[in-house]
């Protein structure tokens, strides 16, 4: 905000700085407010196959129904066309999309978000849980990217307090996907008898470099570890025993090392690394299809990435690149053609049609 000079300058700057203030907060408060202003075109209507089974729509409980699946994504002004996008394609894929159920954890503005939703998916059934940004800005660090100490990043440590008691299991989905395989095969993955949770898991990646030395030098910290075959995976896209959740009270567990955290730097890469100190090398495996992962491109000169070797049923643009930014900035990466497919914003082209 500009501010008065010395009473010892001449009086015209002042008079100047007064006369375009107004014009100032305006172009803030517009530049602020654009993602706000996004307008969102309906989706197709899409039916269950013949083999679906039958919810029982008209029942009050029905976003408890155990025969739904349970879909838990993030909404906020600044990844919702990628939201937007992530249910497009979730409901295009599913062989049951009339049994799913969403449920979307926001920190602001949740009237505008709802009607966003409705508006774009009027038979979609959704129920949208407001997120207290306070229950996790005192125990956030500071991470390597600005990005990703987001309060809502972490709303995925309370899922099992957020969401009712009554739902059991929920498939957890980022905002910067799209789905190309049937969502009930990635949430029938098996938990076995004790997994909280099952993720994509990457044993091939150098699980070290999550921590710092000072976590590494410690034998007490580092011992957390022993006894299990501890791998990176990407918390993205998990599918979550929301009982065994509560059970074991993980939230806790999560919330104590990121307490930890804020006395002594064991890690830098914001949400993530608790996960990983909580259940890594004692997760159910995702299968790879699941996450073709890191089409954002490199955190560092974004460049483009191609597809891994394998099928795909995701994909994932975890990364600094977000393809709807790409795609306006006139810099996709060949892949990104494949998230437009899904995009829902309406163009003023769209507008003139």
């Amino acid at each position: 905000m500009p501010q008065l000079a010395p009473p010892s300058h001449p009086p015209y700057p002042h008079l100047l700085l007064l006369f375009l203030l107004p014009f100032l907060l305006i172009s803030a408060i517009n530049a602020s407010s654009s993602t706000a202003k996004q307008k969102f075109k309906e989706a197709p209507q899409f039916y269950n196959s013949p083999a679906c089974p039958s919810l029982n729509s008209d029942n009050i409980n029905d976003m408890c129904s155990d025969l739904a699946i349970h879909v838990a994504m993030t909404l906020d002004a600044a990844y919702l066309r990628g939201s937007m996008a992530a249910i497009h394609s979730v409901l295009q894929h599913a062989s049951c999309p009339q049994n799913l159920r969403f449920h979307f954890i926001s920190s602001a503005n949740h009237h505008h978000l709802l009607l966003t939703i409705f508006n774009s998916f009027p038979s979609l059934k959704f129920q949208i849980y407001p997120f207290d940004h306070t229950t996790v800005s005192g125990h956030i660090s500071t991470s390597i990217r600005s990005a990703l100490d987001c309060p809502l990043n972490y709303a995925r440590n309370y899922l099992a307090d957020l969401l009712p008691l009554c739902i059991h299991r929920i498939v957890y989905l980022d905002s910067d996907l799209v789905l190309v395989g049937d969502i009930s095969k990635l949430a029938a993955t098996p938990l076995g008898h004790h997994a909280v949770l099952a993720a994509p898991e990457y044993c091939n990646a150098n699980f070290t470099s999550y921590f710092t030395p000072t976590f590494w030098a410690n034998p007490t910290l580092s011992l957390i570890f022993a006894g299990r075959n501890a791998c990176y995976f990407n918390t993205g896209v998990m599918v979550i025993d929301l009982d065994r959740w509560r059970d074991g009270d993980y939230t806790t567990k999560i919330v104590e090392w990121m307490e930890l955290q804020k006395r002594m730097r064991i890690y830098e890469l914001g949400s993530l690394p608790p996960f990983l100190l909580v259940f890594a090398g004692n997760i159910a495996p995702v299968d790879h299809r699941w996450n073709q992962h890191g089409l954002g491109g490199d955190n560092y000169r974004g460049l483009c990435r191609n597809l891994h070797p394998g099928p795909v049923s995701l994909l994932h643009w975890s990364g600094k690149g977000k393809p709807w930014m790409r795609l306006d900035a006139n810099r996709a990466c060949p892949l990104d053609a494949l998230w437009a497919r899904y995009d829902l914003l309406q163009t003023p082209y769209d507008l003139e049609a």
